[in-house]
């Protein structure tokens, strides 16, 4: 079992330490959740974790620290536990947007062990998409992060240099799919259902066409290619939606993510 702390409880913070509870990986009473405001975390802590609004006092047990906070906040918070670490020992995972693992060690010590971590909040429901790097961790630590990671859903480990790449395709990306989503229902009560049907039937069409590609590991273009037929209703669908924009539209909007991602923790 490893004693965790994890600077900055909102939801994904949350997310991820009920997700280690539940496999195992680490009891509530291992795990420490800081928050400035304690009274939110009433509920965590009838559940047996411990709660603290003291980020110092946090660290200074934990095997491995958490930083799920916000780029604006990050540097303030690393300047407040540097003196309380211990860089021989702990793990410093970051969960913060184009925040690189130098900017984090620039804080925390030339030495300190820094692994970056991209979930999305499909972290909720252990479905989320993680991405994690290092420039400087060992395998081990890696693959203790990754198991981490793991609790509440699929990790891919890449390199750094892409991960604010990996930000705006899956963190962001959930926010795009939803969208998609969300038109597809519109599109439905235009050709005549009602909203909540449409919906329903949006959503589950979609979780049906990721699952399809999840369980065949097939490419999109040959799972289309066995619903389009010569002069059919789908072809022509789909050509409208390519003839206004809709692939490329997609895509600049990751690209505009991943240059915006890139710069939010300088700009603070």
């Amino acid at each position: 079992m490893k004693k965790v702390t994890i600077i900055g409880s909102g939801n994904i913070g949350l997310s991820l330490a009920k997700g280690l509870v539940k496999s195992q990986f680490a009891s509530a009473s291992d795990i420490t959740l800081t928050r400035r405001n304690v009274n939110a975390l009433a509920e965590e802590a009838s559940q047996g974790f411990k709660v603290s609004n003291d980020n110092k006092q946090a660290v200074k047990d934990a095997d491995i620290v958490v930083f799920a906070i916000l780029p604006q906040q990050l540097k303030k918070v690393l300047v407040e536990v540097a003196s309380e670490i211990d860089r021989d020992r702990q793990i410093f995972v970051s969960i913060v947007s184009g925040v690189s693992c130098a900017d984090l060690r620039a804080e925390l010590g030339s030495d300190a062990t820094v692994i970056r971590a991209m979930p999305n909040t499909a972290i909720a429901i252990a479905q989320s998409m993680t991405c994690i790097a290092s420039d400087n961790a060992s395998d081990e630590s890696l693959h203790q992060v990754e198991k981490m990671f793991e609790t509440v859903g699929s990790v891919v480990v890449i390199n750094e240099d892409l991960m604010t790449s990996a930000t705006a395709l899956c963190a962001c990306g959930i926010a795009f799919f939803l969208r998609a989503i969300r038109a597809a229902s519109q599109g439905g009560v235009e050709i005549g259902f009602h909203a909540h049907d449409a919906l329903k039937m949006a959503v589950q069409t979609a979780k049906g066409a990721a699952d399809l590609l999840l369980h065949t590991n097939a490419h999109p273009e040959g799972e289309i290619d066995k619903v389009t037929s010569p002069k059919g209703c789908t072809i022509a669908g789909l050509n409208e939606m390519e003839h206004n924009g809709f692939s490329s539209a997609f895509i600049k909007g990751i690209k505009l993510s991943a240059d915006k991602a890139g710069g939010l923790y300088h700009e603070g």
